[in-house]
């Protein structure tokens, strides 16, 4: 009995082994479990015509206009400072000239959108200025060398020319027709990482007063808007142009969600100007402007907030001329209400230099209402540096 018991024992053992080394070795030569299947929810094969399994995507908006949206790389040469050293004649006398003062590149990064098949790129003054070398990337990879058309400081606009026809441009949208929590979509390349597309909707429209530029009447979106995204296409659900993505507000640099678009409308009128002439002509009559305040209102006796305080008035200009005195108030300009300095410097600037303007004021507890021939307005001149 013992022999028996001491048989299955060592046979037993041995069973058990080979099966652990099989198992580890070669576990495909056991015969496996059966998986018991998972009932889950699967969605419905949609038709390739079926569109409702798109409701939320945008891709075909992205498809349309990202061809039209381009990378531009500029340098420029800048100077060391000079070396004080340099003016020590005995240092020169050791040294010679090996410490002359050296000269070296700056590069930069923005981006653009071909609105023209002919060749012509908008995009921001900030991004080529006072560049001696510009390149474009178009979408595809290729290369191309770009002149300036034409700029604008004032509304940081700009406009590019390259050697090549037949070019994919964009649809101009109306930005006229947004409204706050509209969906977008800016394109363009952020931190040079290549051509990126974010989302994000209209937070606020007619944003002024963030001394920017000079005429400010920014689209502000919290879609995504980095370091090389200025000068890019902000564009709606349909793939059409609303906006050229300028600036944000940030500590860090990075994107918090505040970005700033000038409207196309904006952007077509300066573009039209610059490819025509090279320049933009604005309208001006020689007037300082100012809000008038709950406690500027209580000052002067002005009896309520309506209109734009005349702050001041150049001498000899068409303003000057007209009669127009500090202390006035406008109230409209050629019968349009006037409410802020932005809105009337705004209706004065679109018109052409030769023009006649009506404005009506109010001085004292009078009103009046004078005509003014529009002047041009002169240029911006650059702060020293």
């Amino acid at each position: 009995m013992y022999r028996l018991w001491l048989t299955f024992a060592q046979t037993a053992t041995i069973c058990l082994g080979i099966l652990f080394v099989v198992a580890t070795l070669k576990p495909e030569w056991l015969p496996s479990k059966t998986a018991v299947p998972v009932e889950v929810n699967r969605a419905p094969v949609a038709a390739a015509t079926d569109k409702c399994n798109n409701a939320v995507s945008y891709s075909d908006a992205v498809h349309k206009a990202v061809p039209a949206v381009v990378s531009i790389f500029t340098s420029k040469e800048v100077s060391r400072p000079r070396n004080p050293f340099m003016d020590d004649p005995l240092f020169r006398r050791f040294f010679g000239d090996r410490f002359q003062d050296e000269s070296q590149r700056a590069f930069s990064l923005g981006s653009g959108v071909i609105i023209s098949p002919s060749g012509y790129i908008l995009t921001n003054e900030h991004v080529v200025e006072a560049a001696d070398e510009i390149e474009v990337a178009l979408s595809d990879g290729k290369k191309l060398s770009a002149k300036v058309v034409g700029s604008d400081p004032e509304t940081d606009l700009a406009v590019l020319r390259v050697d090549e026809q037949n070019l994919p441009s964009i649809t101009l949208g109306q930005a006229e027709k947004l409204r706050v929590g509209d969906v977008v979509l800016a394109i363009g390349n952020p931190l040079g990482v290549g051509q990126t597309v974010t989302m994000g909707i209209v937070s606020a429209l007619h944003r002024t007063g963030l001394r920017l530029n000079t005429f400010e009447n920014f689209i502000q979106t919290d879609a995504a808007i980095n370091q090389g995204n200025s000068g890019g296409a902000l564009i709606d659900t349909s793939g059409n142009l609303v906006g050229i993505n300028t600036a944000i507000l940030s500590q860090s640099g990075g994107s918090i969600g505040i970005g700033f678009a000038i409207p196309v409308s904006t952007a077509k009128q300066v573009m039209n100007q610059l490819i025509a002439t090279g320049a933009v002509t604005r309208g001006w009559v020689g007037v300082e402007l100012q809000d008038i305040t709950p406690e500027l209102a209580d000052s002067f006796k002005f009896g309520s907030t309506a209109g734009v305080l005349i702050a001041g008035v150049q001498r000899g200009s068409p303003a000057d001329r007209a009669g127009i005195k500090p202390g006035d108030v406008a109230l409209a300009v050629n019968g349009k209400q006037v409410n802020d300095p932005d809105s009337m410097r705004g209706l004065i600037v679109a018109l052409a230099p030769g023009r006649e303007v009506r404005i009506k004021l109010k001085r004292g507890q009078r009103e009046m209402e004078l005509a003014v021939h529009v002047g041009k307005r002169p240029k911006l001149e650059p702060e020293p540096e």
